[in-house]
């Protein structure tokens, strides 16, 4: 058995553990890959030759840098994974419902800060879906699965970053502070619970700690909206709460090209 060690700049993520595991589902020469999230390397497992398993990693563009190759034991897995799904899918479930709650909102409140949250907490729902949902599929499955969520979560995003820059260039309303402070605060407990409940497991499984950094992630995305919103309250201005949408939304285009990359 060889071990092959990656640096993947670009890996700073749950997005990218999962691009990397369906890009290499196809693979039976890979038996085990495992993830570092926070050191961004990944050591794959493998039993022949690295180079076809270098190119379609390198095909994902997330700037990786192969380190070395050496013989090594195959690991055994750990025993948790029931548990950790049922996390995951809590998780899950509350990324979904505050998308729900923070686009109604939003519309309702003229806030593109909140709108923009919404997609952010979407993108977290379909990485964790295609996770969950898929698991056990074939490969091709996976890849379109990954491409009608890509092309979804894009079409939002470009639409509402088209209304950040008509309202930039128009008359627009000032929105709510009020919807944006408390819905803000409201998603961030969500999110707070959701760390809570990841870093309960404590687990040093990849997808797990990626799971918390994720979170993370939008915990600060959360507070963005809540400074937002309060800025709008102090300047009696529309502007914070388009500067917080049009960031969050690139953001999410973002996401959107990386889960694209999946089904080519």
């Amino acid at each position: 058995m060889n071990k092959t060690t990656f640096h993947i700049s670009q890996m700073d993520c749950s997005s990218e553990e999962q691009m990397i595991r369906m890009k290499l589902e196809g693979f039976d020469e890979v038996k085990q890959l495992i993830f570092d999230i926070s050191n961004r390397k990944l050591e794959v497992y493998h039993t022949t030759g690295v180079e076809d398993i270098h190119q379609a990693i390198h095909e994902l563009g997330l700037k990786d840098e192969l380190k070395g190759t050496e013989e090594a034991e195959l690991p055994i897995a750990g025993d948790d994974e029931a548990q950790q799904r049922n996390i995951l899918w809590w998780v899950l479930g509350i990324n979904f419902t505050f998308f729900v709650v923070e686009m109604t909102t939003g519309w309702i409140s003229n806030s593109m800060g909140l709108i923009a949250d919404s997609l952010d907490m979407l993108a977290d729902s379909i990485v964790y879906g295609l996770s969950l949902l898929v698991v056990g599929s074939t490969a091709i499955r996976k890849k379109k699965v990954a491409k009608a969520s890509g092309y979804f979560q894009m079409a939002l995003a470009l639409i509402g970053f088209s209304e950040v820059l008509r309202r930039f260039f128009s008359d627009s309303e000032t929105p709510l502070f009020q919807f944006m402070i408390i819905v803000s605060v409201f998603a961030l407990l969500g999110n707070l619970v959701s760390l809570w409940l990841i870093n309960k497991n404590q687990s040093k499984e990849a997808h797990m700690q990626a799971s918390a950094i994720f979170t993370s992630n939008d915990i600060i995305v959360n507070g963005g909206v809540i400074l937002a919103g309060s800025l709008v309250y102090f300047l009696n201005s529309k502007w914070p709460d388009l500067v917080i949408g049009g960031l969050v939304f690139a953001f999410v285009i973002q996401g959107a090209f990386r889960i694209l990359k999946l089904s080519k």
